[in-house]
């Protein structure tokens, strides 16, 4: 299933450049925050490297087959954050499936805290996103960038309709029950907030939104992106990210 976020046309013709200009920051500040949160915050939480990259495509390419992507269409390409999923398969009740690892024996209670870990920050990521464009309106106007500004609601408004919606692929596995459904959505947004607000954070995600920006590139993939982000030589990351294959999956 491929889940995209539209956005309306820019229809100011006779600032068309500065509207498009502004576009492409939006949308760099956006997929940096995903791709920052990918790193930054599995890594903080101890969670294991998992492989991404940060890919623009001409909107007359095809956008058909990509899976487990954080992902932004806009009038001129699609931009998306491909990979960076730490759940690869949601089961359809997260309760059950946690309570059968945990019958098999009882050191997977630590594999299950894991699990919950991976699940809950697959959602943060997500919210990021959004959230980083949102601020980076904020700044960018002297406006507040606080919770009763920008909420959960207000996301869309950010390109994050789909950010949301895969958010909620998630929380009906979490729950049946919407209440619950929405209780932990506005726990994992306030984490994704405070994440944005970090002050080291939001350096981070402003450097790589500025080298998404100055790259001007198809590809950026995610030996370069943690380069960026650790200020580093990309090569030092090379022989461990470029593998896929050698990295852990959730199921």
């Amino acid at each position: 299933m491929v889940l995209d976020m539209k956005r309306n046309k820019i229809i100011d013709v006779p600032s068309f450049d500065n509207k498009l200009t502004e576009h492409k920051q939006c949308v760099a500040f956006h997929e940096a925050g995903h791709a920052a949160a990918i790193y930054l915050n599995n890594k903080a939480q101890n969670l294991p490297p998992v492989f991404f990259q940060i890919l623009f495509k001409d909107r007359s390419g095809s956008s058909e087959g990509y899976k487990n992507t954080y992902h932004i269409i806009h009038d001129d390409c699609i931009a998306r954050v491909e990979g960076g999923r730490l759940i690869q398969s949601l089961p359809d009740s997260m309760d059950a499936f946690l309570d059968k690892l945990v019958a098999h024996d009882d050191v997977m209670v630590h594999a299950v805290e894991d699990y919950v870990s991976a699940f809950e920050a697959d959602i943060v990521n997500l919210l990021v996103g959004p959230l980083a464009e949102a601020k980076y309106i904020a700044d960018t106007d002297n406006e507040l960038f606080n919770h009763r500004l920008v909420n959960i609601s207000a996301l869309k408004n950010y390109g994050g309709r789909s950010d949301i919606a895969t958010a909620y692929e998630y929380l009906q596995s979490y729950s049946p029950n919407k209440q619950q459904q929405d209780e932990k959505l506005d726990e994992l947004f306030n984490v994704a907030f405070d994440f944005v607000n970090d002050y080291e954070n939001w350096k981070a995600i402003s450097k790589l939104a500025n080298h998404i920006i100055d790259s001007d590139r198809d590809t950026i993939n995610c030996e370069e992106v943690i380069a960026v982000l650790e200020s580093t030589d990309v090569n030092d990351f090379a022989d461990e990210i470029s593998q896929p294959d050698r990295y852990v999956r959730y199921a």
